[in-house]
Parts: structure tokens; C-alpha cells; sequence
């Protein structure tokens, strides 16, 4: 009889040698020494057709478009490697999502990042939250006093959505104690100005930004 390889669904080979935290258990990122301010970020649908290598490679889209990264990444080594390195994937947690699908989501990006540095790629921690529950694992697996990323797009559209975002922010800085903070996006002084003081804030304009701005 043919022996079945089983497969897990959740592609086990990402977190051998991992330590894993917290009661969903997600995997430790390893320190993030070999990491920098990048001098740009590029958007990972956009990587592929990129002259300039010196930046980083980021996932901040709709998940659809990068899921392939969560359940093959081998196949986008070489062309990751290419690069400065690498966000971890911006997967979804979103206000009403059930927990488990969070957790798991924040799973695939600790995962992905810690396996991408074991293949020796720079990576930096894309943060992502949904509502205050979420903070008991959004924030597990990040090294402390490092560099961070997060995105505001689409996360501060209303003002209920500009409150949970600043929650969000406060309780990471409180967490994580980030050297420096990645925002992906528009950032107003009505979000970030009171945290200025207690971190590096460096904003990166968005693929739409960079696209639809007037040329004077």
C-alpha cells in the first residue's frame, strides 16, 4: 500500500527550530539584528517587475493576492532574496473575525517571517490588530525593542476606526517598545502625534499615493 504524506495544513516546515509563545502558540521571530530602516518598501506584486533591489518587500494588500506566499513559500525565495528584505505578511484581522481565524492569521505571519529569516533574509514585523481582544496575540512572537511595521490603510477611514487604530498603537508601544516604527500610508497628527515621542516614526507613501499624485 502507498504510505499518504500528511499534511497538516499549516506547512509545518515554516517553524522547525521555532519557540513557540503564548496559549495559540505563535512562533518566535528570531532577533532582529540584521535589519535596517529600509530605504524604501515595495509593494510584493510589484517585486517581481522591480530594477531597484534596495528595499524592502511588503504585503500590505488584500490578502488574496499574497496567499500563495503562506502555502509555497519556498518557491519565492530567490526572488525575496533579491531585495533589502522583507515585512511579514499583512494578513487580516479584522473587527468581528472570530478569534481563531485571527490567531491564525498572526500565526502565517510569524511563520512566514521566521522562515524567511532561517533562509537568511533580513525581516522586519508587520503588526496587525483588530479590536482590544485581540491585543492578548497580536503582539506575540516580535522580538522587543526593534524595528516594527504597520499600515493605516484602510484602518483609519472613521473616526470609531481612528480610535481602535490609536488603541492598537498605544498598547503595541507598550508591548513591544519598538526603536522605530514602519507606517505604510497616510499618518495625521490626529493618530501618531501624541506617540512621536516614544519611538521612531518613518512614513512610506503607499503604492496608490505614489500612483495618483498630481504632477505640478
Amino acid at each position: 500500500m502507498k504510505k499518504t504524506k500528511y499534511d497538516d495544513g499549516f506547512h509545518s516546515y515554516l517553524v522547525e527550530g521555532a519557540t513557540v509563545v503564548g496559549k495559540p502558540g505563535i512562533p518566535m521571530l528570531m532577533n532582529l539584528d540584521n535589519v535596517q530602516v529600509p530605504k524604501d518598501i515595495i509593494p510584493f506584486e510589484k517585486a517581481k517587475y522591480s530594477l531597484n533591489k534596495r528595499s524592502y518587500v511588503h504585503f500590505y494588500m488584500h490578502d488574496k493576492y499574497f496567499a500563495d506566499v503562506l502555502t509555497s513559500t519556498t518557491k519565492y525565495l530567490d526572488l525575496l532574496k533579491q531585495f533589502d528584505g522583507v515585512i511579514t505578511p499583512d494578513c487580516s484581522l479584522a473587527i468581528g473575525q472570530s478569534a481563531c481565524l485571527q490567531q491564525t492569521n498572526t500565526y502565517f505571519n510569524r511563520a512566514v517571517g521566521f522562515y524567511l529569516q532561517k533562509n537568511g533574509i533580513p525581516v522586519i514585523p508587520n503588526i496587525r490588530w483588530s479590536d482590544e481582544s485581540s491585543f492578548e496575540y497580536c503582539f506575540l512572537g516580535v522580538p522587543k525593542n526593534s524595528i516594527v511595521s504597520i499600515s493605516t490603510q484602510g484602518c483609519i477611514r472613521s473616526n470609531e476606526q481612528k480610535f481602535m487604530f490609536k488603541k492598537g498603537i498605544s498598547a503595541m508601544l507598550k508591548e513591544l517598545q519598538p526603536t522605530d516604527v514602519l507606517v505604510h500610508g497616510y499618518m495625521p497628527d490626529s493618530v501618531f502625534e501624541e506617540f512621536l515621542k516614544d519611538a521612531h516614526f518613518h512614513r512610506y507613501k503607499s503604492w496608490f499615493e505614489r500612483t495618483h499624485e498630481k504632477v505640478v
